[in-house]
């Protein structure tokens, strides 16, 4: 519901929702008289098509029983148009489950028929006032570029989250075998088209206010999957879990999205995440094995000091957090570091050695003399929907 212009009204707007056209004119008098401009709607589509054509709304009056679509849900649709506008509860028909669903999809009153007319007037006023502040806030907001503020209460982040999982799409970005100069494989990276959760990071952390990251892992394997047909063949793809993938069944199942291509996914499990709550973690990484998975330790010197997840996880291959290659060339501390780790983790613990956060050639020139072969960052490309495979580079000098 978008708004331009001076955010002060003179006379607020009011869109009553109500079935019955007699109390649906009897509470537009009574708002009238309070000072306020009022449209009505007979029912919860017909709001929901005023305020996508862009009838400019400060206020919602609602009623809860009405045929199509209940108050609730009529609320629930509001928050995923706008997330500020509040809506005024007003039913002859009182319970506590609907006064919880209303507070929880973010309601501002919830009024009890018959009201006093002055009441009802009055608390309107409030929330138009409200709105104003609410509008005030955001573009203060604004100002500082502050990411993550805009979904601040439950219904809202629920109902964002929602779009976002219907919106999401995969982004890949490759992973060089540099002295081949060919593609190693692709880190599948999700986004969304939802604008408020584009960003992975509050994607993810809106998962885990909701206390939805295992369906949302399961929404991401899926896509992916998708996608797995236009990957090279020979091509592997890198697939990050959230350490509370590991307690959901269905990504040990065969029956699973990824289960057809497991001999071509690598799953990365960062080293940031304590895996301490997932009971019996050898043996469900050994269970994932079975299945054809390789695992990946992700973010490997940007996690917890000791070397816990990565004993319990064996890896395949270790990911090289970027911390350590950023500006390597000009650091003789991090070039030692990371010589040693790659030395530790190829002789010694026979895994394979992925550095990440590579931008600059100087950066690549440096870990490449320190023994890294397989790299990954902007400077090769950076994530997008196209998978590339074979040839990357012309072929090294000799």
């Amino acid at each position: 519901m978008e708004r331009t212009g001076d955010l002060r009204s003179a006379r607020p707007q009011v869109l009553v929702v109500d079935d019955d056209d007699d109390v649906r004119a009897a509470t537009s008098r009574v708002l009238e008289a309070g000072g306020l401009s009022v449209a009505d709607a007979c029912n919860g589509t017909d709001a929901l098509a005023k305020i996508r054509a862009g009838r400019s709304v400060d206020v919602i009056l609602t009623d809860l029983l009405m045929p199509h679509m209940n108050g609730i849900e009529f609320l629930r649709q509001v928050r995923a148009l706008d997330l500020d506008v509040p809506v005024v509860v007003l039913t002859g028909n009182p319970s506590i489950e609907t006064a919880i669903s209303a507070v929880q999809y973010g309601a501002f009153r919830y009024l009890q028929r018959p009201v006093d007319s002055d009441e009802l007037a009055r608390v309107v006023l409030d929330a138009a006032a409200m709105f104003q502040l609410a509008r005030l806030k955001r573009r203060a907001l604004e100002l500082y570029e502050t990411e993550g503020w805009l979904l601040g209460d439950q219904a809202s982040l629920d109902s964002h989250f929602d779009q976002a999982l219907e919106q999401i799409w995969i982004a890949f970005q490759p992973i060089v075998h540099w002295p081949e100069r060919t593609v190693y494989g692709h880190e599948a990276l999700v986004r969304s088209a939802e604008p408020t959760l584009g960003n992975p990071a509050l994607l993810f952390d809106a998962a885990e206010r909701l206390v939805r990251v295992r369906e949302l892992g399961r929404r991401i394997r899926a896509q992916i999957a998708k996608d797995m047909a236009a990957a090279p063949v020979d091509s592997l793809i890198f697939v990050n879990l959230h350490a509370a993938d590991l307690a959901e069944d269905e990504l040990f199942s065969q029956s699973s999205a990824l289960a057809p291509h497991a001999k071509r996914i690598v799953l990365e499990i960062t080293e940031r995440s304590s895996l301490d709550a997932i009971p019996d973690v050898r043996g469900k990484i050994a269970q994932l094995r079975a299945l054809g998975y390789r695992i990946a330790v992700d973010d490997l010197g940007a996690g917890y000091a000791g070397l816990a997840s990565f004993s319990q996880l064996e890896p395949d291959i270790a990911k090289l957090d970027m911390s350590l290659v950023r500006g390597i060339d000009g650091s003789a501390r991090k070039a030692s570091i990371v010589r040693s780790m790659i030395s530790v983790c190829t002789a010694e613990l026979g895994t394979r050695v992925v550095c990440e956060g590579v931008e600059t050639e100087a950066e690549r020139d440096t870990l490449h003399e320190l023994g890294a072969d397989l790299l990954q960052g902007y400077l090769f490309g950076r994530p997008a929907r196209q998978l590339r495979g074979g040839s990357l580079f012309a072929p090294p000098n000799k």
